[in-house]
């Protein structure tokens, strides 16, 4: 089959990338388990490490099993490429690499996963980049929170862990004015409920580990580049727009257009940084993809039944979960994410932080992980875990206080969730 976007979402997603295997007929995606590739001859070779053929080198830059990944994700999301890559946070550094150098700085949302504020606030110091963290709610605050250093804006479209829903256009038409480009972590709401790039993004970065995967069993990361942004408009993204010395002078926009990003990410990014993606994990993740929307439309379906009881329950504070008409963010989810808006929230337990941990230690359906967009409901009491490293004023703004849980539910029945949160509420708050 050759898909086109003219084909369906659920046909993409089992379709995109694959094709039976040329030596075998098997239709599965092989595990392609091989550390290098056979060159034809001599020129073959130069021709690949010249970047003037695209083929396979050496897996720590390609291989078969996951170009077949990078393909179907970037179908997905609506990109002109992809690049995979070993995790999600690798993916955030890949995101960055490019666009940064020393003195240059990112503006980033404050409600982000905890373990991201931990890597733009502390790690990539390191780097001499620096991250200014504005609440993407107030968009005047992210206008003037962009200076003539600043090289991306970074945002969740559906932040982690409270469930907030963010207005991708409005932060794009924002980056759009400073000319500078818009990066989505698209991880908990998957292109099946949001497609960033169509809302403006440049850039999409997932954590593959989560939803795309479904099901626990390997980590991973992937960047999708739009190929719609101009990286030589202006002399901010020299890596892209200036010559390459380590490729003879070679100009990446020049050369590669729209997938300008997508080859410097394999060429320059995987080369040197070595944030491999290895083909078992990749294999995994093409099989959970395959069932991708029907698995979303189950969790959004049980978060919906769970946060509407949880909300009614006098032994809870409130729910995050946006997909209640209560939610700040109820109207905008409506209309940004027609087809629900995930199944992960958060939700505050009277008696705080002690009654919290009683809670976690009482359920026994949920499991208590640092993972989520598991087929199994999870559950985490951040404070004293993935945000435990943030102040409490980090903590507060991030939606990760000492008295809220985040949960990610999953696809199992709503009724016997409901009945273990029960019992776990009352051993809690007893």
């Amino acid at each position: 089959m050759t898909e086109t976007p003219q084909h369906g979402f659920d046909t993409l997603q089992i379709h995109a990338g694959a094709r039976p295997d040329p030596a075998t007929g098997a239709r599965q995606t092989p595990i392609y388990q091989s550390t290098a590739y056979v060159f034809r001859d001599a020129d073959h070779a130069a021709a690949l490490f010249n970047l003037q053929e695209v083929g396979y080198i050496y897996s720590r830059l390609t291989n078969p099993t996951v170009a077949v990944l990078q393909e179907r994700i970037a179908t997905l999301e609506g990109g002109a490429g992809a690049v995979c890559c070993s995790s999600g946070h690798a993916a955030q550094i890949m995101a960055l690499f490019p666009l940064m150098g020393p003195g240059c700085n990112v503006v980033a949302s404050s409600r982000l996963y905890g373990g991201t504020i931990t890597q733009f606030s502390q790690t990539i110091k390191r780097f001499g980049w620096s991250a200014t963290f504005v609440d993407t709610d107030d968009l005047e605050a992210v206008k003037g929170a962009i200076d003539e250093n600043t090289r991306a804006v970074f945002c969740e479209s559906i932040a982690n862990p409270g469930g907030y829903v963010t207005d991708v256009r409005a932060i794009a038409d924002i980056a759009d004015a400073a000319g500078i480009p818009l990066i989505v972590d698209n991880t908990t709401a998957t292109p099946y409920l949001c497609r960033p790039i169509e809302q403006g993004a440049t850039l999409v970065v997932h954590s593959t580990t989560k939803y795309l995967t479904g099901n626990g069993t390997v980590t991973g990361g992937c960047v999708v580049d739009s190929g719609k942004f101009d990286w030589s408009a202006n002399d901010k993204f020299p890596s892209l727009s200036q010559p390459e010395p380590a490729y003879h002078g070679m100009t990446f926009h020049e050369t590669f257009g729209p997938l300008a990003f997508t080859f410097h990410g394999i060429a320059v990014g995987l080369r040197d940084l070595g944030m491999t993606m290895n083909p078992q994990a990749a294999h995994y993740t093409l099989m959970g993809t395959e069932t991708l929307s029907l698995r979303m439309q189950r969790h959004v379906e049980n978060a919906q039944t769970v946060a509407a009881w949880l909300e009614q329950d006098p032994r809870v504070d409130y729910v995050t979960y946006a997909g209640l008409p209560s939610s700040p963010y109820y109207e905008r989810g409506q209309k940004c994410y027609p087809k629900g808006v995930g199944g992960l929230f958060t939700f505050a337990v009277k008696g705080g932080y002690d009654a919290c941990v009683k809670l976690v230690n009482a359920l026994e359906i949920f499991s208590h992980v640092a993972n989520l967009g598991d087929t199994r409901s999870l559950i985490i009491h951040s404070a004293s875990t993935t945000h435990r490293q943030l102040s409490p004023e980090q903590q507060e703004a991030a939606g990760a206080g000492p008295n809220v849980v985040r949960i990610s539910i999953g696809i199992e029945d709503a009724k016997d969730l409901i009945a273990d949160l029960d019992q776990a509420l009352t051993a809690a708050t007893s």
